[in-house]
């Protein structure tokens, strides 16, 4: 807890078993609920998770990483969190940041923080391949002179939402697949919420996960196309389903909490959670 804001991490989680815990014994005193969603993963995240004494949720299949920060979030709100950390659990970056992160929006400087590779020079040497770290650049580049705000990088897992952040974003309409961080970002950016960035070393090893080049290329696309549309929002060309409102919903169920003490085979099936607007 830090200044009377009860804080969560959630962790997006696919075949992570050989980084989960490495992530989660590095997790501050500060953090009050620790959350974990494994998109259907074929290794033992899941398991691992609950031995750790992490919250679990599994979905029925792999929806993809969209799909599941909208179950971590919509169980992070679902358990009283004031303020929720995403943090990928594949170690790539330093938990250690959390009560950092987390402080800037509980003392009310942002509404969101982002972790950034770019900011301190760090990420070539940290090993992110030269091709990402130079289509980061010119993507970066891209968004700020069309969202008009100055970022150092777009493409961060490791970032952090006030509850009013979460409960105010049409997240559900938002896609499934990795674009789907983009599409926040420019959301809050529609929403006139307040985005800081602060530092962030990264590292990048065999266990890490990392999209492939086809995947990322796709990313880029889903980039450029999220910030056209994010443009003909803005001057008022199209009414955009993302930037939308009225978009706020909740999906059915489509995954399971399993239980501390019980095989996985028994889980608690889940319906929808919150209310209306909090997905």
């Amino acid at each position: 807890m830090i200044n009377g804001k009860r804080i969560a991490v959630v962790m997006p989680a696919y075949n992570a078993e050989k980084t989960l815990e490495k992530t989660v014994r590095e997790l501050p005193e500060t953090v009050d609920i620790k959350i974990l969603v494994d998109d259907s993963s074929s290794d033992d995240t899941a398991a691992l998770a609950e031995r750790l004494g992490v919250h679990t949720f599994v979905h029925d299949r792999n929806y993809g990483y969209g799909r599941n920060q909208q179950t971590c979030y919509r169980e992070a709100l679902a358990a009283g969190a004031d303020i929720v950390v995403m943090v990928h659990p594949d170690y790539q970056y330093t938990p250690l940041l959390v009560t950092a992160m987390a402080s800037m929006i509980a003392y009310g400087v942002y509404d969101v923080v982002l972790a950034s590779r770019i900011l301190g020079g760090g990420a070539l040497k940290g090993g992110m391949p030269l091709y990402k770290y130079v289509a980061n650049r010119f993507l970066t580049a891209f968004q700020n002179l069309f969202l008009g705000i100055k970022l150092s990088e777009y493409h961060t897992g490791f970032r952090v939402f006030s509850r009013q952040v979460l409960e105010l974003l049409p997240l559900s309409a938002n896609s499934d697949d990795f674009v789907f961080d983009n599409q926040v970002i420019a959301q809050a950016v529609v929403f006139d919420f307040r985005i800081g960035e602060i530092s962030c070393p990264t590292k990048y090893f065999k266990e890490a996960s990392s999209i492939s080049f086809r995947r990322s290329v796709r990313y880029g696309l889903g980039v450029l196309s999220t910030t056209l549309r994010f443009t003909a929002h803005s001057l008022g060309f199209a009414g955009i389903r993302i930037f939308e409102p009225q978009e706020r919903k909740i999906r059915g169920s489509y995954y399971t909490k399993t239980r501390p003490g019980h095989n996985q085979e028994t889980p608690e099936t889940l319906g929808p959670r919150l209310v209306e607007t909090a997905d």
